[in-house]
């Protein structure tokens, strides 16, 4: 692919993730990319990309210990586009609890995020996603395609009301694994995925294509 020829990508290193498939997945999709925490590089990118994962509060801590936190504040400041994937999508929402232990996230969102409630966790494979029409980040792809899920935790409910008339109001994608959850996000400059597009094949790699054209 080479819709993203020029744009630039940072895959920001604050100890959690899969930040080398992360990085092979953006070059893929044609953008220049490159692994960092230095924030003049992250605040200078194109793209900001935010990888996750383990626990919500663990990867909450190493996001401030590294200044990912404001640096993502900043960016959304500003209009500059910001996409997290996995337990990176999950710290955006207010809060998280794991084993009856509750931390506070980036609440770029409100809600919670909580365990799956399924026969079988952590939901681990592929699925199906109900992406809303007109989405940008699905567009090209048929609704039948399936992507790479490995989480336990899920958000379940959206409660951020639409905002102004002349704003674009956020779209939300669902999946089911036992129950619907929050599958992806697209609110404004701030888009986020609970599977991974890295692990997701030509599918993950086209929705990545996506998200680099807006930038």
């Amino acid at each position: 692919m080479s819709s993203g020829a020029g744009k630039s990508v940072v895959v920001f290193d604050y100890g959690f993730g899969n930040i080398r498939s992360a990085e092979r997945a953006v070059a893929r999709a044609g953008a220049r990319v490159e692994i960092t925490r230095d924030y003049d590089r992250a605040m200078a990118a194109d793209g900001l990309l935010v990888p996750g994962v383990g626990a919500f509060a663990s990867c909450m801590q190493g996001l401030r210990e590294a200044r990912g936190d404001w640096v993502v504040s900043r960016r959304l400041a500003g209009g500059r586009p910001v996409l997290g994937i996995c337990v990176g999508m999950q710290i955006l929402f207010s809060r998280g609890i794991e084993h009856g232990v509750e931390a506070e996230g980036m609440d770029e969102w409100p809600g919670t995020v909580g365990p799956l409630r399924a026969e079988v966790v952590p939901h681990m494979g592929w699925n199906t996603v109900r992406a809303p029409a007109g989405s940008q980040l699905f567009a090209g792809l048929p609704p039948e395609e399936r992507y790479y899920f490995v989480h336990s935790y899920a958000a379940h409910d959206w409660e951020l009301a639409d905002t102004s008339p002349r704003m674009r109001p956020p779209q939300v994608t669902w999946s089911t694994h036992g129950e619907p959850f929050i599958a992806a996000v697209e609110n404004g400059p701030l888009w986020a995925t609970q599977f991974h597009p890295e692990k997701s094949g030509d599918a993950g790699a086209h929705l990545l294509s996506n998200w680099i054209e807006t930038l």
